[in-house]
């Protein structure tokens, strides 16, 4: 029975990246429990913060597709134990206020419950999130 949940987990958790990656809306929803959480650490970049509800989840999705431009180079290795799936990869893009490309290594730890995706907590390089963030300044 505990495999069962951990394979249905792994579904779950493969076709909430697949929505994210066509930028399909009501497939991320359906998926995401209605109080999800989804925490990006960091500050001084687009996607850093704590978000809360399908609101916040659409504002992320939001955010992510006006401020960013990211491929995945390889497809990321799923992980899953239990209730917890973890997302192991890669990513490279441009912040586009800034046109400064970035490369990124994560872990993204995500618990299902009851068939939806409650909680999402990313473990990325803020670092170089933050640099190319950075607008130039202008000397004086």
């Amino acid at each position: 029975m505990k495999d069962e949940i951990t394979q249905e987990n792994l579904r779950i958790v493969e076709d909430l990246f697949a929505a994210f990656g066509r930028g399909d809306k009501q497939g991320m929803l359906a998926l995401s429990a209605e109080d999800i959480e989804w925490i990006t650490p960091g500050e001084d970049w687009p996607l850093a913060g704590t978000r809360h509800g399908h609101a916040g989840l659409l504002d992320l999705v939001q955010k992510s597709t006006e401020k960013l431009e990211t491929s995945f180079p390889e497809p990321p290795e799923f992980v899953a134990q239990g209730d917890r799936v973890l997302v192991i990869g890669s990513s490279k893009g441009k912040v586009k206020a800034t046109n400064k490309k970035f490369e990124d290594h994560f872990v993204i730890a995500i618990t299902v419950r009851n068939g939806k995706v409650t909680n999402v907590r990313e473990y990325v390089d803020t670092q170089a999130m933050a640099r190319a963030s950075e607008m130039p300044t202008n000397p004086i």
